[in-house]
């Protein structure tokens, strides 16, 4: 097998633990707007759309197509006052330095998050400088499960399939990832659904460390 060269990351779940600052908020603003679930639809909705464009988390609510951007603008702003319930998985800004120091190894975002999303979180975390390649949601039409933003990474990085690997919490990103014709690797460390990813991983990281293998 080739040796990983290429390293794609998405953000959420897979570098920064984000899912309390943005889940329980989208169900409280659904609440209000009078949006309400079973407890098995609520699992399913927290599981299986964080991770995902904010405009198909609320699909995937049934969210009307006419509520959907008012209600995404008020949910990102309700999650955007509690960024302090974020944290680096621990291992992550370790991982990063090593693998930055190979000096064939490039690193990337291809991520659901918006534009100015991205920016936040760039001005954040310095460790963001070490990507020099970022799609966010705004640079492709289509989003995961669909490959379209790994594929744009993969051109933008001018990078070989085989040496590439997508490293990702969902089975969104797991399915994009294949689809896109490159390695994926479970974060089931950041995972809300980790049994989802494993099966069919490349690669199944049990800490960010676990990537400096490949």
């Amino acid at each position: 097998m080739p040796q990983i060269h290429n390293f794609i990351f998405d953000i959420d779940g897979t570098l920064i633990n984000t899912i309390d600052m943005y889940m329980p908020a989208m169900f409280e603003i659904l609440a209000k707007h009078g949006y309400t679930y079973t407890p098995e639809q609520h699992d399913k909705i927290f599981k299986e759309g964080f991770g995902i464009t904010g405009d198909d988390a609320l699909r995937m609510g049934n969210v009307s197509e006419n509520d959907i951007r008012p209600i995404q603008e008020e949910w990102f702003k309700l999650a955007y006052t509690r960024q302090n319930r974020v944290s680096v998985f621990p291992g992550i800004k370790e991982m990063l330095d090593d693998l930055s120091k190979r000096a064939d190894a490039h690193l990337a975002i291809a991520t659901s998050k918006l534009a100015y999303e991205y920016a936040n979180f760039k001005h954040r975390y310095f460790f963001a400088d070490l990507f020099k390649t970022v799609i966010t949601s705004e640079d492709t039409d289509k989003h995961k499960p669909n490959p379209d933003p790994i594929l744009a990474a993969v051109d933008k990085m001018g990078a070989d399939k085989p040496t590439t690997v997508y490293i990702g919490d969902t089975i969104n990103d797991l399915k994009a990832a294949h689809a896109a014709g490159v390695k994926f690797a479970a974060a089931v460390y950041g995972s809300a659904n980790p049994t989802a990813i494993q099966d069919g991983a490349d690669f199944i990281l049990k800490t960010p460390t676990d990537l400096e293998k490949y």
